[in-house]
């Protein structure tokens, strides 16, 4: 059914209220088909850049932490790796055991906090907590791991060498 529209503008608009909202299945599937290579596009390049990505010590700089005895067993020490945007952790957890990871939350980027008593990274925000040896979350909404910096112990000083992202 026609809409009724005075002469003047028929001559000036000749389309119909309902044929001007009226999608063509050509015009739909050729939406689609746009929508759907631009969603592969993007995950051949989030696949491409895993790809790509070095594992642990592959592209990432060597850095002086700390000598062996300026940290006591129980105690952390803050730093920044790989660079100066990204705070971590150092955590002395026994006498020859170490463990660092970054300090921002995997939930909304809070700095967490070290607990090795209760062997956690507490996040005080929302009330997260993740696995000190693993860096995997255990309490709260964070869902994915904290990244790893993998460490490495020469001449009684410890080096930051690397960085495992999680996968999950």
């Amino acid at each position: 059914m026609k809409d009724k529209q005075p002469e003047a503008w028929r001559q000036d608009f000749p389309v119909d209220w309902a044929d001007d909202h009226y999608v063509s299945r050509r015009d739909f599937v050729k939406f689609l088909v746009l929508i759907s290579g631009g969603f592969a596009t993007g995950q051949l390049c989030i696949g491409l850049d895993q790809l790509f990505q070095g594992g642990a010590g592959q592209g990432f700089p060597r850095q002086r932490l700390c000598g062996l005895d300026e940290v006591g067993v129980g105690q952390s020490l803050a730093f920044h790796y790989p660079d100066d945007n990204e705070p971590c952790l150092l955590v002395r957890l026994e006498e020859k055991r170490w463990v660092a990871f970054h300090q921002k939350c995997t939930h909304l980027a809070c700095a967490v906090v070290p607990q090795p008593e209760q062997k956690r990274l507490f996040c005080p925000c929302h009330e997260g907590a993740f696995d000190i040896d693993s860096g995997r979350p255990i309490q709260g909404p964070p869902r994915r791991a904290l990244p790893k910096v993998t460490l490495e112990i020469t001449d009684r000083e410890i080096f930051a060498i690397g960085l495992q992202r999680s996968n999950g």
